[in-house]
């Protein structure tokens, strides 16, 4: 397909409109965040009923980040070239079919092998709903329509933890998989009749990049997660991190010398694209590790029952319902940059107010104060975010952009487990509530070091105002091509 068919294809009027895009985007995107937390409060029944060991409880969670992270950029190159609305349904399929045979596991071996078959599903899905949505609104109010679609994922962040609680506790750990069957069967008509189809640049997939970043990914999430079972200079560890360093190596020379790569590095040259990537990649790494040790230490130290935890959580992964649609308008208003900085900085702020406190019998008063902090701080983040990866690049490279940050968003999440896991497990364990929260407390000051970083990094981005009239100009920071209606300041050249 011609760049200039891609394009008239992109351009045929929605069939639904904005609305039922943001419905339907906002619907799919919500199952697929579900599935990132839902698990975590889960996690001890998991064990209890399936059995396994710590590095079996992280691949529960991680077998789903890792195949969706390495697979993003993959599924949006796919609906590029294919048709978004029709790879969307491929996902959308895949996704649905894996929930069910997640919830019918016999054993953590299978069940580890559905939820990478999920992630598989999600991937495709995940990045087509930005863009599909981005089509579908008109450019003036998307700042609004992402802080909608960042508020629903936002809802799905919150309900993860107290939905997996609520239904492990009063019915069976299995229905937190069940759940995606029913909403998933609902979509497929509605995207097939409400849903516009559009198409990116056309360029041929990109099989060896695929391979090398999945290859790269797999081996060095791999020897993280092995590494406090088998020992860090064991042969299986160091040769999964040695090689997983070298295929990403190679993944990085791909995208700078092949012709039309599944990532152009040239993108990086972008201050505002490698900026928010690096930011978004750090935030996700300590706000998911944390998350996955937390819940646990909600329940195996405190002694809160999978609900209980579950509602104690939602001062922090609830707060983006309230927070994000605000966030994605002050964007619009005085850009992204600054919002998503504060937001950064408080949640770093929260992680670390958490590690002070962290005792064997803590009260929840104590508790608090660092997750309200921390919720704030992650509702600031997610719609600015999307705003300013969306705006920094062209139009038709933004599906390409879309994968490329979910991407980085999932590697962040399944390192952040693999990382502060292997941090709690060298500092810690399970024998005990004691020995717990000794390795608990230096992985929340490493998540709160890590997202510190990711604020440093948002501040390397130029500073954006929309042009008076909200015409198209020139965006000074991008590699090559123009973009609509924002221009950056004090850009590189």
């Amino acid at each position: 397909m011609s760049q200039e068919t891609a394009q008239q294809s992109t351009r045929t009027a929605p069939r639904g409109g904005a609305a039922w895009a943001l419905v339907i985007t906002g619907a799919a995107g919500f199952m697929a965040a579900l599935d990132n937390l839902v698990v975590t409060t889960a996690l001890p029944s998991i064990r209890e009923d399936l059995g396994g060991a710590l590095h079996d409880l992280e691949w529960t969670v991680s077998a789903y980040t890792l195949t969706f992270a390495v697979l993003l950029m993959f599924g949006a190159a796919l609906g590029d070239r294919f048709g978004r609305r029709r790879l969307f349904q491929v996902g959308l399929v895949i996704f649905t079919g894996a929930s069910a045979a997640a919830a019918m596991a016999p054993g953590i071996d299978s069940l580890i092998a559905a939820r990478a078959v999920q992630g598989v599903g999600a991937a495709i899905m995940m990045p087509l709903t930005l863009t599909l949505l981005t089509a579908a609104v008109p450019e003036a109010k998307r700042g609004m329509a992402y802080g909608i679609w960042g508020a629903v994922n936002g809802l799905a962040v919150a309900s993860g933890p107290l939905i997996g609680g609520s239904l492990t506790e009063h019915v069976s750990w299995h229905w937190i998989f069940w759940l995606n069957v029913p909403l998933g069967l609902a979509l497929l008509p509605l995207a097939r009749l409400r849903l516009a189809e559009s198409y990116g640049s056309g360029a041929p997939l990109d099989i060896p990049g695929t391979l090398l970043a999945s290859g790269g990914l797999f081996g060095i999430v791999y020897g993280l997660v092995r590494g406090p079972a088998d020992g860090w200079t064991s042969a299986v560890v160091l040769t999964g991190l040695f090689a997983g360093s070298a295929l990403l190596a190679a993944f990085v020379l791909h995208g700078i010398r092949a012709a039309n790569p599944m990532l152009p590095m040239r993108l990086f040259r972008s201050r505002a694209f490698a900026g928010i990537n690096a930011a978004s990649l750090l935030m996700f790494l300590g706000m998911f590790g944390s998350i996955f040790l937390l819940s646990q230490y909600m329940q195996g130290v405190l002694g809160y029952s999978p609900t209980e935890a579950g509602l104690r959580m939602l001062p922090w992964t609830g707060m983006p319902m309230l927070v994000a649609p605000i966030a994605g308008i002050l964007s619009d208003r005085i850009g992204g940059r600054p919002v998503v900085a504060t937001g950064l900085f408080l949640q770093a702020a929260g992680l670390a107010w958490m590690a002070t406190v962290v005792t064997v019998d803590v009260s929840y008063a104590a508790q608090l104060p660092g997750l309200i902090v921390s919720g704030v701080g992650m509702a600031l983040f997610f719609a600015p975010a999307s705003n300013l990866v969306m705006s920094s690049v062209r139009t038709e490279e933004q599906g390409i952009a879309s994968g490329a940050n979910n991407a980085l968003r999932e590697v962040g999440g399944a390192l952040g487990i693999a990382v502060m896991g292997s941090i709690f497990a060298a500092q810690g364990g399970y024998e005990s509530a004691q020995t717990f929260v000794d390795g608990l407390r230096p992985a929340l000051v490493t998540g709160a070091a890590v997202v510190a970083l990711a604020a440093i990094a948002t501040l390397f981005i130029p500073s954006m105002r929309r042009t008076g009239k909200g015409a198209a100009t020139a965006k000074a920071d991008l590699p090559a091509g123009p973009a609509e209606g924002r221009v950056l300041e004090g850009a590189d050249r």
